[in-house]
């Protein structure tokens, strides 16, 4: 972990990946973030699942095995849950193991009839899944909140023959996309006004800190998003206000006044686009849901 940090650091383009933001505090920010009026992702998706739930439900099928990517409070997993026909196990897979087990608690005592199996791993790269009592007759790979435009086009496609993978000869995606938009209600997402988004930016530095040993100051340093129209994503980075010096892991950086360091991108989709991707890894995609005015979109994708 410590090498990938610093050889991120030593770049020409400085960058952190965005795992590294979830820590506790982190996996709490964020949570707060997805409740801010500007950030449209979250509760659009969320109606999109509340207005499609019986007819996602109906295509899964019964006694699947809900395997939930990045899970965080699960709330858009809850509709699911309300709505699957006899569901074989949930298996919510995240970093953060103590956010994870946390949430799957939560759900556990919620849905007391289904087995909860968290699973503390890195998605991005091929784990072992947990066993249930009840054998599944498939596994749904659920993928929500547009997580997949916080990877580079090549390295979602990887991700993507990763999921390919763990859900198996029957399996299936159920994932979320964001689409392209006005650029200014995306960049407003980003930018929030009361500042959360800038403060679970800039934790990403105290993550490093507490877990990694190093010694950054955040307040030597500053929040920044901006919309690459050509690139068609928001790409978010911290901006040294200082030329400075870090240590992490026995290693020193040397950080230039004004240098940024990338800490995320968050693409939008067309849904040729989507489509194209998805097709690299293996995939179809069988149906889309969308909301009115076409902000997001929930998609459902099988094995070509």
């Amino acid at each position: 972990m410590i090498s990938e940090i610093v050889e991120g650091l030593r770049r020409p383009q400085k960058m952190i990946a965005p795992k590294y933001f979830y820590d506790e505090r982190g996996s709490e920010l964020f949570e707060e973030i997805t409740r801010l009026p500007e950030y449209y992702p979250t509760q659009t998706e969320l109606g999109i699942m509340r207005r499609h739930a019986d007819e996602i439900a109906d295509l899964i099928g019964s006694r699947a095995s809900l395997i939930e990517f990045g899970s965080g409070s699960s709330l858009k997993t809850r509709t699911l849950l309300e709505h699957l026909h006899e569901l074989a196990a949930y298996v919510p897979v995240d970093i953060a193991e103590d956010h994870l087990q946390e949430s799957a608690q939560a759900v556990q005592r919620e849905f007391p009839e289904t087995e909860v199996l968290p699973t503390v791993a890195d998605f991005t790269k091929p784990f072992d899944l947990p066993e249930p009592v009840v054998e599944p007759l498939r596994n749904l790979v659920y993928f929500p909140g547009s997580t997949i435009g916080n990877f580079t086009t090549d390295s979602a496609v990887d991700l993507l023959r990763v999921i390919h993978q763990i859900a198996g000869a029957h399996g299936a995606l159920l994932i979320g996309a964001d689409l392209q938009k006005d650029p200014e209600t995306i960049e407003r997402a980003y930018n929030d006004s009361a500042g959360v988004t800038a403060e679970f930016n800039l934790n990403v530095l105290n993550h490093l800190n507490n877990v990694y040993g190093g010694d950054f100051d955040t307040s030597r340093f500053r929040h920044r998003a901006d919309y690459n129209r050509d690139e068609g994503r928001i790409e978010m980075y911290l901006v040294s206000t200082a030329k400075q010096e870090v240590s992490i892991g026995g290693e020193d950086v040397l950080i230039e006044q004004g240098e940024a360091i990338l800490t995320e991108y968050s693409h939008k989709y067309t849904l040729e686009g989507f489509a194209g991707m998805a097709g690299e890894a293996g995939y179809d995609v069988d149906h889309v849901w969308m909301d009115d005015e076409r902000l997001f979109s929930v998609q459902y994708l099988t094995r070509s």
